[in-house]
């Protein structure tokens, strides 16, 4: 059969499980929410053996589970090296801050101990869950993402993966704003002249013709495309080699709405003409502060 996907998601409380899994549902996975332990291998058994070779699935496994939870890790392995499908365990978490934000906004009750300051069960569960995030496939780091945010991310990795061909996410930003937390490569370009001090070209993007002009008519810009693009043409192939799904490539400037704007779309067109998937966002072009 041809192989199915079958997908494990952990982390702690409050790091966006649920979001993340109804996300999967979207892209056609057939989903559960904290299935028993003692129920794993028949639930993946039962999808090694739909036989059509459509079946996909995803689970939540995280601390709901228990004492059992210890348990976890070594079924987990026995399972991926045993299997005839395409297994991941994606492991979720985020900063103290965000989550002690997050469950004052709702105002549920840690389920690691509903008596104890949040902090404290934070580090408590963090604790629990230390061997599963030690044998996860990925760890996602979501402090920085809404749940829209979330969803949207989590769209951008699980689409087309079944083409086999490296997906591209290309991703502007402001330094300003911080770095975009799931990049696996970023490059600065506030070195570069910046149309933002041009007054008849201040209120426009990177994508607007006139800020494209302008940056095409400076030196350093087609210098530095021409590296880029030398680089970039060397570092994915050796990424698919390595049998990556994804990547994602962040190009940041100082506020994100016209330097890193204009490169992010430069790089996504030469890597495109390369044959490869390529997703572009612009993250702060509307930001003005």
């Amino acid at each position: 059969m041809d192989p199915a996907s079958f997908i494990i998601i952990s982390g702690l409380s409050g790091s966006g499980k649920g979001t993340f899994l109804r996300a999967i549902e979207d892209r056609g996975y057939f989903c559960v929410d904290n299935l028993p332990l003692e129920l794993l291998s028949k639930f993946h058994e039962l999808i090694v053996k739909s036989g059509d070779g459509s079946g996909k699935a995803a689970l939540v496994m995280d601390v709901r589970e228990g004492q059992n939870l210890n348990e976890f890790p070594r079924i987990y392995e026995e399972l991926k090296k045993n299997t005839a499908v395409e297994m991941s365990l994606w492991f979720l978490e985020a900063s103290d801050a965000a989550l002690v934000r997050r469950f004052s906004e709702t105002r549920r009750p840690h389920p690691v101990d509903p008596n104890q300051p949040v902090l404290e069960a934070i580090a408590a569960e963090r604790e629990l869950l230390a061997p599963i995030r030690s044998v996860a496939d990925h760890v996602l780091d979501t402090s920085q993402f809404t749940i829209h945010e979330l969803r949207q991310h989590v769209g951008r990795l699980f689409e087309d993966t079944e083409a086999g061909h490296l997906l591209v996410s290309m991703v502007s930003f402001g330094f300003k704003y911080g770095v975009p937390i799931d990049s696996d490569l970023v490059f600065d370009v506030r070195f570069l002249p910046n149309p933002n001090f041009v007054p008849q070209l201040k209120a426009f993007t990177g994508s607007n013709p006139k800020v494209i002009d302008y940056m095409n008519s400076q030196e350093a810009t087609g210098k530095f495309l021409e590296h880029l693009y030398t680089f970039v043409d060397f570092l994915l192939p050796q990424y698919e080699k390595e049998g990556k799904s994804y990547v994602t490539i962040a190009v940041g400037c100082t506020g994100g709405r016209h330097r890193s704007v204009f490169i992010a779309n430069a790089l996504a067109e030469h890597i495109q003409a390369r044959q490869y998937r390529v997703k572009v966002s612009h993250r702060d072009t509307e930001k003005t502060g």
